[in-house]
């Protein structure tokens, strides 16, 4: 079955505005693109797209409320910059099963974001300064192993 059709078969008679999951899975793509999906899935959260011979993600509409998005045993072999600038939100990508032969190509996706990142001791000084009442204990090496008995 054609991904066009898929699309619509599962949609149940809903609006695409009100879809969040959708589940493409084994259909086929016409040249290895995407198609029957577009701008009005403004509320889709999860696409699952494994085994539907993908090569390019070139005609993927913006998602931007796309948080999962499964793309495994396609024929992908690049072209994923497309991701971050089309799923801002995506936290979950499998491309396991693809033709990426090179970590290179994964690389679009690793995001320059400096704001998530803590460095060790910044934490806790952050902490100090909110006035925090506690104090983290620091654990013994003999409190992580198994309790015994006497």
């Amino acid at each position: 079955m054609e991904m066009k059709k898929r699309i619509n078969l599962e949609l149940r008679n809903r609006a695409p505005e009100e879809v969040t999951e959708l589940v493409l899975d084994n259909c086929l793509c016409v040249n290895g693109e995407i198609e029957g999906l577009n701008d009005t899935f403004k509320k889709l959260e999860f696409l699952s797209m494994a085994n539907v011979e993908l090569s390019s993600l070139a005609r993927l509409p913006s998602l931007n409320k796309l948080r999962k998005l499964e793309l495994s045993d396609n024929i992908i072999s690049g072209g994923l910059e497309v991701l971050a600038e089309k799923c801002p939100n995506l936290t979950y990508l499998n491309l396991s099963g693809n033709k990426i032969k090179d970590l290179s190509t994964v690389e679009a996706l690793d995001e320059e974001d400096d704001d998530d990142y803590v460095e060790e001791g910044e934490e806790e000084e952050e902490e100090e300064e909110e006035g925090l009442r506690g104090e983290k204990r620091k654990r013994d090496a003999e409190d992580d192993g198994e309790e015994e008995d006497d």
